[in-house]
């Protein structure tokens, strides 16, 4: 009953004619205090093209926020103290810093140069490795989960061992058919704890085995387990340049940021002094 009421009043304020736009009084939602809710303050929260009921979730779900908005700012003007409830300040300074940074967002968006050369990546790589150290082993691998009961398991296993092209596309059309799990990655480099999870037993030291073993099966009551471990980094290593390129372009971006943002404030600075805007006493 009372979604509907609140429904009939926002409907109804929505809906009203330009020839009633003189009445001024217009009647209230919801009350809590002194503080009131109309219909009209609802318009804009219920989108195009949305169905009866979802609006009415969503006016109820609005109004119930709101009384519990209220309650709480209540709450809070009778229990705190003058100077604590003084927030002109603190609104000012949000003001003046959200005012600099949109300001600061919208020069950057004009005048920021996005293009990002491979050499200056290659630079910031060779020129800073101590920030490229692993926190992890990675590898570049092929795994497959097969079922124990899959044919040609001998040819399986000399495909996925000697990744020639003709091998891999058999590899690919064997793994399509009758694999429970297969990934390649693309020559990509992954986090090799991904491909452990998917291993039915723990590995203790796999440090060891990245280093000296390029094969790897095991087997469970039900599955094989294949993996072709191709290149790996160990935990501490420098990383990859390919492995963080795309780190690498965010830091050079936001460090041109800065830069512009620096600049920006240097010659407004100077400019404002060249011409007496401000006067240091």
């Amino acid at each position: 009953m009372m979604i509907r009421l609140f429904m009939f009043i926002l409907m109804a304020g929505i809906t009203l004619s330009c020839a009633r736009k003189e009445i001024i009084d217009e009647k209230p939602v919801v009350k809590v205090f002194d503080k009131y809710l109309y219909s009209s303050n609802l318009k804009d929260i219920i989108p195009v093209n949305i169905s009866p009921s979802d609006s009415s979730i969503l006016v109820n779900d609005y109004i119930d926020k709101w009384i519990r908005k209220q309650l709480l700012l209540r709450k809070a003007e009778l229990n705190l103290t003058d100077e604590e409830k003084n927030v002109d300040k603190q609104l000012e300074n949000y003001r003046t810093s959200l005012l600099i940074f949109k300001y600061e967002q919208s020069l950057i968006k004009q005048k920021l140069d996005t293009i990002i050369s491979l050499d200056e990546i290659e630079k910031y790589y060779s020129d800073n490795p101590a920030n490229f150290l692993l926190n992890n082993n990675i590898v570049k691998a092929i795994f497959l989960m097969v079922p124990r009961d899959a044919p040609d398991l001998r040819d399986l296993r000399r495909w996925y061992r000697n990744d020639t092209d003709d091998n891999l596309k058999k590899l690919e059309a064997y793994a399509f058919q009758y694999a429970e799990m297969y990934d390649y990655f693309n020559d990509d480099w992954v986090d090799f704890s991904e491909i452990e999870k998917n291993l039915p037993v723990r590995i203790d030291n796999p440090q060891n085995l990245l280093k000296y073993r390029k094969y790897y099966e095991v087997r469970d009551s039900t599955y094989y387990y294949f993996l072709n471990i191709k290149d790996y980094r160990l935990l501490g290593s420098v990383a990859p340049l390919s492995y963080v390129i795309q780190d690498i372009r965010t830091i050079i971006m936001n460090k041109r940021k800065i830069q512009l943002v620096k600049r920006l404030e240097s010659n407004i600075y100077n400019d404002a002094l060249n011409r007496g805007y401000f006067t240091i006493y």
